[in-house]
């Protein structure tokens, strides 16, 4: 008991020495991840544990952390669990991801041709919890980070519901998943009312009209979660290639406070120096100068699948970048910093596919077994026993 007051008062000194900061910088402000996460109370799974607030917030410790359940963190998950090392897999959402979103996988060795990418990886998951991994449902909005020497907790990840202190980070996150340009105006108002997270800033929009574009899995959740503080949520849908029978649609559908703009393409985002003060969209079935714009205050934006934009918002400016935006690394998939690794498509290279992740996974898993444990070289894990 000791020790977890002891931790919850080092995280609550932490994170008010962090706020001043914000504050004193100017980041304090309505779409400031570091507060959007702290008021958000969605709740987290991890593993059959649930939380559901602040006052009840975990402070986990672990020998690596994986942010991402994507194909590359579900392999360095194996083997660092085979490796006897507690690993906890972060992962925002498995049904979003480019390898989650694919109906068919025919060039993965060693599995059915007619296996899909959600099946393929539910298997490479459950593999990993079989092994030891705890998996959680999380949404990380920040990280501390330093050079470590592996015998410390020396990173810190933080998420609404847990903080997680971990002796070495596995960056996993993947792509922002955007095949096409920004729309107008989204981009200037980034983080003054655009948004890509509903989890993370959707409390603030509390009472207010806000806008979701999109037909993913990931965007009918975050729609849902917005209907417990918005006055109004307006789903817009280019297509109706949507399940409109679909259990999770239908829920969203029938909330009083939905208004779903069916066949409707969203043309850009409008605002003013306060931010977000509309989106202006099209009916595609209306005429050609039938160009409307919802008032709202905020718009979540999620897009399908197959981009090259790496999600590093969380990282901030704490380790080296490509020139393309992918995370810098070594052969041994390290980063700048000591005891940070980085694998799949997060390193935005040109190879985006499943076994080239699982590869990174694999070769991150086993650099960090040496780091970890102090070994002058990788050892290979042929045999468990």
């Amino acid at each position: 008991m000791s020790i977890t007051v002891s931790l919850l008062f080092c995280l609550i000194t932490s994170v008010s020495s962090l706020l001043s900061s914000d504050i004193s910088n100017g980041r304090f402000t309505k779409n400031s991840r570091l507060w959007n996460g702290y008021i958000n109370l969605n709740r987290m799974k991890c593993g059959t544990t649930y939380r559901s607030s602040l006052l009840m917030m975990d402070v986990i410790e672990c020998d690596v952390a994986i942010i991402g359940g994507g194909p590359a963190g579900c392999t360095c998950a194996l083997y660092t669990s085979r490796a006897d090392l507690k690993t906890v897999i972060l992962d925002k959402n498995p049904s979003v991801g480019a390898l989650a979103i694919t109906s068919h996988i025919a060039n993965y060795p060693g599995v059915d041709k007619t296996i899909t990418g959600m099946e393929l990886l539910d298997e490479m998951r459950q593999q990993a919890v079989d092994y030891g991994t705890q998996y959680c449902r999380a949404q990380v909005f920040m990280v501390d980070i330093e050079d470590g020497d592996g015998k410390r907790y020396s990173k810190t990840v933080y998420t609404p519901e847990a903080t997680i202190r971990t002796r070495s980070l596995v960056l996993a996150s993947g792509a922002m998943g955007r095949s096409s340009k920004p729309f107008p105006g989204e981009e200037d108002f980034l983080g003054q009312g655009v948004s890509y997270c509903a989890t993370c800033d959707g409390a603030f929009y509390r009472d207010s009209e806000v806008a979701v574009f999109g037909v993913t899995p990931e965007a009918v959740e975050e729609a849902m979660f917005l209907t417990k503080f918005a006055s109004t949520v307006h789903w817009i849908t280019p297509s109706s290639s949507w399940e409109e029978q679909d259990e999770h649609v239908k829920d969203l559908l029938s909330k009083p406070n939905v208004k779903h703009w069916n066949r409707t393409r969203m043309l850009g985002v409008e605002g003013d120096v306060s931010g977000v003060t509309g989106v202006k969209v099209k009916e595609r079935d209306q005429k050609e100068d039938n160009e409307i714009v919802i008032p709202v205050e905020g718009v979540f934006i999620y897009a399908l699948g197959g981009g090259n934009q790496p999600i590093t918002d969380f990282i901030q400016d704490k380790i080296k970048l490509n020139d393309d935006g992918g995370v810098t690394v070594n052969e041994d998939m390290e980063t700048s910093v000591k005891g940070v690794f980085a694998i799949g498509d997060i390193r935005n290279t040109s190879y985006k596919q499943v076994v080239v992740a699982a590869s990174d996974g694999c070769i991150a898993a086993m650099s960090i077994d040496k780091y970890l444990k102090g070994r002058k070289s990788v050892k290979v894990d042929w045999i468990h026993k």
